[in-house]
């Protein structure tokens, strides 16, 4: 018998299986284990045979995702048909035949046996002792294959398929696990069904208001409270593959890799066309647009994730996010009510990162993209302290700060137009509202360091989410009907209701006293506000009264009372679960599209939509989505 890590097997071929349903489900199923990765970088993978799984049941289907996907017809109802479950079932409730069914001849049926390989990717771990990648990679996960539709290609992965010899167990104990073992908690190759819908839920708020994420696809119900949780995304490369053939110094598997990643941004038509690399001419163009995309690309990204508090634990082995900034693995994916800058993930060995550190270690993955570039055109790799005034780092720099700056001016309620007139001509007044915006942002309780369920935190004290929220409706009000209008100080907040207005629930006594500074921001952080205001109206022509009203409508549906936080996600994904036996799968995602629409922060999209439509939601729904609102406001403040 071959082994599991072998490309090709001497197992035998199953039988062909008798597909019942409609015809409509034949791009699902021809997702069997293929896909061009395995032929563009074959040293990029351990292959692995699976079975099929005959205990698995549907519990969640993403239909928009799927019609998106080209998977669905456009026309298919959000119905989960008998042809629909019989084929996510043959495609994706399936295991890995791995090393330790091979040792232990562990029994197979042969028409059980499917016909093609599953690839399980190699990528740089910070859980793997040898920090360069000899052994890691997907330890649970393996690609199901890719998918093309309307010009655009797609990746599609599973978790909980298995123990692969890439897990991190596997490079601690040295030897080969058992699919799910109680032993170790890496190397189990199990998923949880919360983890699938917890991702499901957060992953397509994230997608709704604009953050890069990769999205459930499907979750499949396994016993005992497992599942296979299937993913998609338009690349699903991280960075960490490319850094596992850097630290190896494997020139031939870095170069297959990052051409590939390069050519399906192409042709998804994220990049314009680049030339092969068939010249040094060619090559010195190809890869330093790379190292330029990453720069901006991570720039971007990594601002919108301090700006909305998202954590999802950036280091430098490049591994817990996507290549394209996407995010991925949403285990310790975070979103903070506040800015609590300093919770760390506990992950057993170790603490994660914060979420100001996440600039620096985004700014370290720019750094060797760099380093990578130089490998590829030159063949000499370049030591990191030989890039330290690289380009792309001051690119890098440069997008970071534009992307903050303007994510402020977003969620204060100006429009696009207004924000870019007040980067080029008020650059004095934002910088004067940034520094007082985050001297209260910033603040940290007088309680000190505190252990959270996984972790540890050092709470902050102020919500400015309710301040951007709360401030434009008072202005406006005291502005509505005054003639003529009254003086700006006088209309103000005072020192006092502006503290009031910004304290959270974590504030302490001594937090809550008004100090000096506290005044002094708070007088400097609404002057700098009207100045803005003005300057706005000035320019286009408007009354200040006419702004804002303007930002009193559009700050709310920005700065929402209830915003999602990961301990509310954790809660809502548990009402979902804790009523799955009376929840169809369908009711499950008529239940996560209405809260999605609840958390939906674009103006233009509120406007068509108002609040989420429930009228399509049984009586028993709507008692669901009114108790995952209701978490939603009692964890708005927290983790």
């Amino acid at each position: 018998m071959a082994r599991a890590g072998d490309e090709e097997t001497d197992l035998a071929r199953p039988n062909a299986r008798k597909r019942t349903g409609s015809a409509s489900y034949s791009r699902l199923r021809r997702i069997d284990g293929r896909h061009p990765f395995q032929r563009a970088a074959p040293g990029a993978y351990v292959a692995y045979r699976a079975r099929r799984r005959h205990d698995t049941r549907v519990a969640y289907v993403n239909f928009e995702l799927a019609r998106e996907l080209g998977l669905l017809p456009p026309e298919h109802p959000d119905r989960l048909t008998a042809g629909l479950r019989d084929a996510l079932l043959e495609t994706f409730g399936l295991v890995i035949v791995n090393e330790y069914d091979y040792l232990h001849r562990t029994p197979v049926r042969e028409q059980d046996l499917l016909p093609h390989p599953y690839m399980a990717t190699r990528y740089l771990q910070l859980q793997h002792p040898d920090k360069r990648g000899l052994s890691s990679g997907d330890g649970r996960s393996i690609w199901n294959g890719c998918v093309r539709h309307r010009g655009v290609t797609w990746d599609i992965s599973s978790c909980g398929t298995g123990v692969t010899r890439l897990s991190p167990a596997t490079s601690q104990h040295k030897r080969f696990f058992e699919t799910g073992n109680w032993i170790s908690s890496y190397g189990c190759g199990t998923a949880a069904i919360e983890e699938g819908i917890n991702a499901a839920l957060m992953a397509e708020i994230f997608h709704r208001n604009g953050i890069a994420t990769e999205r459930v696809l499907a979750v499949l119900a396994l016993p005992d409270g497992l599942a296979i949780n299937v993913r998609a995304a338009p690349s699903l490369l991280r960075p960490s593959h490319f850094f596992v053939h850097l630290a190896r110094g494997d020139l031939d598997r870095l170069r297959e890799t990052v051409d590939f990643y390069i050519d399906r941004r192409i042709a998804n038509g994220d990049w314009p066309d680049l030339p092969k690399p068939d010249s040094a001419a060619h090559r010195a163009t190809r890869y330093a647009r790379f190292a330029r995309e990453s720069a901006l690309t991570f720039g971007r990204v990594t601002a919108r994730f301090e700006s909305d508090y998202v954590f999802c634990w950036l280091d430098w082995d490049g591994d817990n996010i996507l290549a394209d900034g996407g995010i991925i693995d949403y285990g310790s994916v975070r979103q903070f009510g506040l800015c609590h800058r300093e919770y760390r993930f506990d992950d057993t060995d170790r603490f994660s990162t914060t979420l100001f550190e996440q600039r620096s270690k985004a700014r370290l993955i720019v750094q060797k993209h760099a380093q990578i570039r130089d490998y590829l055109i030159t063949g000499e790799r370049p030591t990191l302290g030989e890039l330290d005034d690289d380009d792309v780092l001051q690119l890098f720099d440069d997008e970071f700060s534009r992307v903050k700056t303007a994510r402020l001016l977003e969620r204060i309620g100006f429009e696009t137009d207004a924000c870019e007139t007040l980067v080029r001509n008020q650059m004095p007044a934002v910088r004067r509202l940034q520094r007082a915006f985050s001297s209260f942002e910033r603040a940290r309780s007088s309680r000190g360091i505190v252990k959270v369920p996984d972790g540890i935190t050092w709470n902050a004290v102020y919500c400015m989410s309710d301040v951007l929220r709360e401030l434009p409706i008072r202005y406006a009000a005291c502005l509505d009907g005054a003639v003529p209008e009254p003086s700006r100080d006088s209309w103000m907040l005072a020192p006092r209701e502006f503290l009031d207005l910004a304290l959270s629930d974590y504030a302490s006594a001594r937090d809550r006293e008004l100090t000096d500074h506290r005044a002094r921001m708070a007088r400097e952080f609404q002057r700098a506000y009207v100045d803005l205001v003005d300057a706005v109206a000035r320019h286009f022509g408007e009354s200040r009264r006419a702004i804002m009203r303007h930002l009193a409508h559009r700050a709310p549906i920005l700065n929402p009372l209830a915003r999602i936080t990961g301990d509310a996600v954790d809660h809502a994904a548990g009402q979902l679960l804790g009523r799955r036996p009376r929840l169809s799968p369908e009711s499950i995602h008529r239940l996560i599209q209405a809260f999605v629409d609840d958390q939906d922060q674009d103006p233009q999209r509120f406007e068509a939509r108002g609040r989420a439509d429930t009228r399509r939601l049984s009586i028993a729904e709507k008692r669901v989505l009114q108790n995952m609102r209701r978490i939603a406001r009692e964890f708005r403040e927290g983790l």
